[in-house]
């Protein structure tokens, strides 16, 4: 009989400990916090941005945000465009180093050795198609968020209830309530998705080369035969989410102590030191000062990323244990016959 959450819970506390501790090697936390922090598997656990409106009166005016005189507004707004475009033209290529580097993690815990440069050779094939996966799930995603507020917005302009609300209060609330919590359900719906995808899709797609669509309609039937396993394995990982991500929180209160404050006052002393010497904002200090804030932002997730090893390889190792005592190819990649020494770790999966 497989094995259930809780159980595979104990072989990956143990694998954690053997890839990570028997021996300690820095070179190996190292290239897997490097890998864990491209492939997101920090990312289960972050924050959601709102953009929030502050009510204001009839009639008064929109707030003006002023401009420093010694600012080129039409180059400071020229620069704010070519930063978002720079910046989701970014966000699309760290997405697909992210899909490859899934694999090299999935690699990294089947053979307990992280090869990042032989991985990546190997695992573009399969992290291409992953990638596109992500990228069509991505837009339907947000196809499905603007349905569900945009048919919501058009019967309420439709039935007029915008130009007397007073009158139409409980309907309003109603539907607002509705909507809500429709969201919530497609955002948990959309979150588990992912999650499976990654912990049980890719290891057929790294194993047999397939598609992330074929891996589904293969994942689909084990799940519906054994749905209550499926089930609390997402319960149990959302509990030891919670609590690793509570560690995290604390070791990343420690790093920004010791890193963030002293380059925060670094900051404000060079900023304090630049206007002395008479240097204003302009296109060349204004690109200074995000170079230097994306590279002090890179080393913070870095360091943090290096405290999370331990997390890092467990949840890829805990739901390679459960799947594997599903999913035969896994077990057998998971416990070969014969060891395999790491100079040979590239002739152990397939190729792609």
């Amino acid at each position: 009989m497989p094995i259930t959450a809780i159980d595979a819970i104990t072989p990956a506390i143990e694998h954690t400990k053997q890839q990570l501790f028997k021996p300690f090697r820095i070179d190996q936390w190292t290239k897997l916090a490097f890998v864990g922090l491209l492939a997101g598997e920090l990312g289960s656990s972050g924050f959601n941005r709102s953009n929030f409106n502050f009510p204001r009166h009839p009639g008064t005016p929109a707030p003006h945000i002023p401009v420093s005189p010694g600012v080129d507004t039409p180059l400071l707004i020229a620069f704010i465009a070519a930063a978002v475009i720079a910046a989701l033209a970014i966000g699309i290529i760290l997405m697909y180093v992210g899909s490859v580097m899934r694999f090299i993690l999935f690699d990294s815990i089947i053979l307990k050795e992280c090869l990042i440069r032989a991985g990546w050779n190997r695992r573009l094939g399969p992290g291409w198609r992953y990638f596109v996966w992500k990228l069509s799930y991505l837009a339907l995603s947000l196809a499905g968020i603007c349905i569900l507020i945009g048919l919501p917005a058009i019967f309420v302009f439709a039935s007029g209830w915008y130009r007397e609300p007073n009158e139409h209060k409980v309907p309003l609330i109603c539907a607002g309530l509705i909507i809500v919590v429709v969201l919530l359900a497609f955002f948990v719906i959309t979150a588990v998705v992912l999650v499976l995808t990654k912990d049980f899709v890719v290891p057929q797609m790294a194993l047999e080369g397939i598609t992330a669509t074929e891996g589904w309609r293969r994942l689909w039937p084990m799940i519906k035969a054994d749905k209550g396993a499926y089930g609390a394995y997402i319960a149990m990982k959302i509990v030891l989410a919670i609590v690793a991500g509570a560690m995290i929180a604390v070791a990343a209160v420690i790093v920004s102590l010791i890193y963030v404050i002293p380059s925060v006052a670094l900051g404000i002393i060079a900023v304090l030191e630049g206007e002395a010497a008479g240097l204003t904002w302009n296109f060349h200090t204004i690109a200074l000062a995000a170079v230097i804030g994306v590279i002090l932002l890179a080393g913070f997730l870095y360091l943090v990323s290096l405290i999370s090893v331990p997390a890092i390889v467990f949840f890829p190792a805990f739901s390679i244990y459960f799947l594997a005592d599903r999913y035969p190819r896994l077990a057998a990649a998971l416990n070969p016959a014969m060891p395999v020494a790491p100079v040979l770790a590239a002739q152990v999966l397939p190729q792609s």
